[in-house]
């Protein structure tokens, strides 16, 4: 079952003001657009959103990953994006005013704020700056598709390499040992590589003997960022 808590009676209110898209902004800006904010938890594996809803709330990704899919003519699922802690998403549908256009599934154990459209959109209309941080946002995965695209006649190296890059430059967190990434599941990977999942298996294995990944059960590691990206060259 998930856990419910309002911005109103709970005391870890900091967690969505520190959401990146808030960075700069007013503060009593923020403080106004987030009072009917209210975080859950989420299992792995739960529908957030489905195609064709209606968009009634914006959602800011406290802690977890989700990923965005939806589906081909011939009803194959199609990972489109895979999006974690510091992003947001069912933005365009209160903008628009029209249903959403694909599905959003948590991977793993995963937190979410929900805010309410009205209160986002009110936000952009009063703050110039928060206007500015959507069009950055939509910028940075509008050249993030253009990169996949362009690279969908590559080897399969480069593809599965250009993911793992995809991923750490969006939620890559600094370690010790370099970038750390989820260990996603093959099959995730394969959607978003278009490649098949063997395939994507074999890919790995080869980084992995290469040093070039480092993987654990929950986590992949990449060393060295610049010698994964030679791959692409």
């Amino acid at each position: 079952m998930q856990d419910r808590f309002s911005l109103r009676d709970t005391r870890d209110a900091s967690l969505i003001r520190s959401a990146p898209f808030f960075e700069g902004l007013p503060a009593e800006a923020v403080e106004s657009a987030i009072t009917q904010v209210v975080i859950r938890s989420h299992p792995p594996n739960q529908v957030l959103l489905l195609e064709n809803d209606w968009g009634s709330s914006v959602y800011f990704i406290l802690e977890g990953w989700v990923k965005i899919r939806t589906y081909n003519l011939d009803g194959k699922e199609v990972t489109l994006n895979i999006i974690g802690k510091g992003e947001l998403f069912g933005e365009m549908a209160p903008l628009d005013e029209v249903p959403r256009s694909t599905d959003v599934i948590t991977l793993v154990p995963t937190m979410i704020g929900n805010m309410p459209a009205q209160d986002f959109v009110k936000l952009l209309r009063t703050e110039p700056q928060a206007g500015i941080k959507l069009a950055q946002l939509m910028a940075r995965r509008l050249r993030q598709v253009n990169r996949r695209l362009r690279l969908r006649e590559s080897d399969s190296v480069s593809r599965v390499a250009d993911i793992l890059l995809f991923l750490a430059d969006g939620q890559g967190k600094k370690a010790q040992g370099g970038i750390e990434i989820p260990n996603l599941p093959h099959r995730e990977l394969s959607s978003l590589s278009g490649l098949a999942r063997e395939t994507v298996t074999r890919v790995l294995s080869k980084l992995e003997r290469k040093n070039l990944i480092v993987r654990d059960r929950d986590i992949l590691t990449i060393p060295n960022i610049d010698e994964l990206e030679r791959l692409l060259m």
